[in-house]
């Protein structure tokens, strides 16, 4: 390993991100190792890849535990001390770097890093869209929650899952950027399936009463992950939730001072859980 590059392997999940990689990829260069993860891309994603240098692995899902980010971890050989996992269409700024680069010294297993989201041509300040998770953790002390699922809607990634870490979690200040290029259709297209996958893991959740056999722990005054647990765990049950969603992320969160793209992302939101909860019908009325 260069002795100027960070001892971190990233792993990036990709399909068909040809749009989104040359950014992705051109904001990674200060570390030791850059894998993506790829499902049998059809566009240019290899060759942008291997023009950048980094590894193309390409993943075939059976089924089941592990996904394609748990399957990178497990089978890459990662000998880097640390590992950030990023999506395409995420970015780490110059500036998040150099508080990456202090904060691998301190005596901690995780960082949480804020996605800071941004939605068509726009950073959105407002609405509460952009949410912590971690992204950042020292080699062989993380792994994804296993959730009960049902129906993952064809999805071989992790989608909304969270990372469990062994020992104490710290949180970065700077947020990434998380900006996708794809557009507004392949959007909605993408939350579609995502709310099938909710639509699943709330259907076993009503069946079992709990999360899967390996999950994060719901807990009020935890961390923002299990914090995030517990609050869905309560509002699934409300029968206005949708609405509720809209009202949090365009008045409470003041989404509505993002302009016509805030209220289209509130709407989405919304949309998603109204579509889930559809979909979750459809599964009790045996009528899929």
């Amino acid at each position: 390993m260069s002795a100027d590059r960070l001892p971190i392997t990233v792993i990036i999940a990709a399909r068909n991100e040809e749009d989104n990689l040359p950014n992705c990829l051109a904001s990674v260069t200060k570390v030791a190792r850059v894998i993506v993860v790829d499902s049998h891309s059809t566009d240019d994603s290899r060759r942008i890849v291997e023009e950048h240098g980094h590894e193309f692995v390409n993943f075939d899902y059976g089924g089941g535990y592990p996904k394609k980010r748990q399957w990178a971890i497990d089978q890459m050989g990662i000998k880097t001390e640390w590992v950030m996992l990023l999506d395409a269409d995420e970015q780490i700024p110059e500036e998040l770097w150099q508080e990456i680069e202090t904060a691998l010294k301190a005596d901690v297993n995780g960082y949480f890093v804020v996605k800071g989201f941004h939605f068509l041509g726009r950073k959105f300040r407002y609405g509460g869209f952009s949410h912590p998770a971690i992204i950042l953790f020292r080699t062989g002390t993380g792994r994804f929650e296993r959730l009960d699922e049902l129906d993952n809607g064809g999805l071989d990634m992790e989608i909304h899952e969270r990372l469990i870490v062994e020992g104490d979690c710290a949180s970065l200040a700077i947020p990434l950027i998380h900006k996708d290029e794809h557009g507004l259709a392949s959007y909605l297209s993408r939350h579609n399936q995502y709310s099938t996958w909710e639509a699943g893991i709330r259907y076993r959740f009503m069946q079992t009463g709990r999360w899967g056999e390996d999950a994060i722990r719901p807990r009020l005054f935890g961390d923002s992950q299990q914090r995030r647990r517990f609050i869905k765990r309560f509002i699934m049950q409300l029968p206005f939730e949708p609405q509720l969603w809209f009202f949090y992320h365009y008045v409470w969160r003041l989404g509505f001072l993002e302009g016509m793209p805030g209220y289209i992302a509130s709407k989405i939101r919304a949309q998603y859980i109204r579509d889930a909860r559809f979909k979750i019908w459809e599964l009790r009325n045996g009528s899929k």
